[in-house]
């Protein structure tokens, strides 16, 4: 069966839905009202059987995902069978359609899914289902692009899906936080070559958004302000690790910068997630992190292994407890070197930075300059 799309979400992108032959959702996001989808999910599939679950560690105060039955996870499949290209005659993937712009879909291997009712353990030893919420995200149909290379268009495509899955997962039962992310590059971990990126609904509030959270309030006990805008202010007033701007986003490098390349983008508005952001803001943030990411590639003569990731209010934090932003590094600190978390980092949590966040923003100042400050 093939269907157009029937109806849009904010005028530029036409959003239409369909189940898989699992029972998964799959979700296209078309940039045209009358592109073609098909919707029937040829394939003879068992149905999705998660066995995650959550564990507190009560030294620490966190919860650890638990995904014994992410083992057996598609692993660097070759080109001509990748589960994230359009399906063809001989390669039935993940996306029935033989086109598309974006689309999302329901992981098979979901780190978290819903529908547990696991509770166990005392105050030491406590254990959850794993319920939540995992989604794949692809970015375009063309198995050898990346997302720096795709037009604003696109960028703004990607940011509206990613704005629809976290309304509609923050409404999901037992989802406490939606995280949009992409890992780019082998170098990172990537598994699937394909432009993807995922998102994640998770069954709590994630450790770094805790205690931003936690700062935050202490900042606004202390002060009388928020957090999140007395450090843009400060940036703002400092200038040297900004790297560049526009009327409605600033993307700096962060005074305490972990990693060798490390752009935070903040919104000069107060909003809590992607959901609260207006038409140009996201037309303006898709073109200010194009022209960061090709920054960060002009900075080496190498690959630029990276992490994209959307940082959002916890569904039920206050309005004010935190600010939407995104941050993206690179695990390059020059040509043919890695950053490694070694023992330190992975062991302790403290991070070396190889590289002076001064130094940094100038780099990535130079290499917009080198490319144009404008995308096109």
């Amino acid at each position: 069966m093939t269907s157009i799309a029937p109806h849009t979400d904010d005028g530029r992108v036409t959003r239409i839905a369909a189940t898989m032959a699992d029972g998964r959702e799959v979700i296209y996001f078309d940039e045209t009202p009358d592109a073609v989808r098909v919707l029937t999910d040829p394939r003879d599939i068992p149905p999705v059987i998660s066995g995650s679950h959550v564990r507190y560690d009560a030294l620490l105060g966190e919860w650890v995902g638990i995904a014994g039955h992410r083992q057996t996870r598609t692993y660097h499949p070759p080109a001509n069978a990748c589960p994230l290209c359009p399906s063809t005659p001989t390669n039935q993937s993940e996306i029935p359609s033989p086109d598309y712009d974006v689309v999302v879909f329901e992981n098979r291997f979901p780190s978290f899914a819903g529908g547990g009712d696991i509770a166990a353990g005392g105050a030491l030893f406590e254990t959850r289902a794993g319920n939540g919420r995992c989604e794949v995200v692809c970015f375009t149909a063309d198995h050898n692009a990346t997302l720096s290379s795709l037009p604003p268009s696109r960028m703004r495509t990607v940011i509206e899906a990613w704005a629809d899955r976290t309304a509609v997962l923050s409404a999901q039962p037992g989802v406490e936080q939606v995280f949009c992310f992409e890992n780019r590059g082998a170098e990172i971990g990537v598994t699937l070559a394909h432009p993807h990126g995922q998102i994640y609904g998770y069954p709590f509030v994630t450790p770094k958004t805790a205690a931003a959270i936690q700062s935050g309030q202490a900042h606004r006990a202390a002060t009388g302000s928020n957090l999140f805008a007395d450090v843009l202010a400060g940036e703002l007033a400092d200038g040297s690790r900004i790297v560049t701007e526009n009327e409605h986003w600033v993307a700096f490098v962060p005074f305490a910068a972990r990693w060798p390349v490390e752009v935070h983008f903040y919104p000069r508005r107060h909003v809590r997630d992607l959901t609260g952001l207006d038409g140009v803001e996201r037309a303006a943030l898709a073109e200010l992190y194009l022209d960061v990411i090709r920054r960060m590639e002009g900075m080496f003569d190498d690959t630029l292994p990276a992490i994209t990731s959307v940082h959002q209010a916890p569904v039920h934090a206050a309005e004010e407890d935190f600010r939407l932003h995104l941050e993206v590094f690179s695990i390059r600190r020059a040509a043919g070197k890695l950053k490694f978390l070694a023992g330190s980092e992975s062991a302790m949590g403290a991070f070396v930075n190889d590289i002076t966040p001064e130094v940094a923003a100038e780099r990535l100042r130079e290499a917009g300059r080198g490319v144009g400050e404008a995308v096109k």
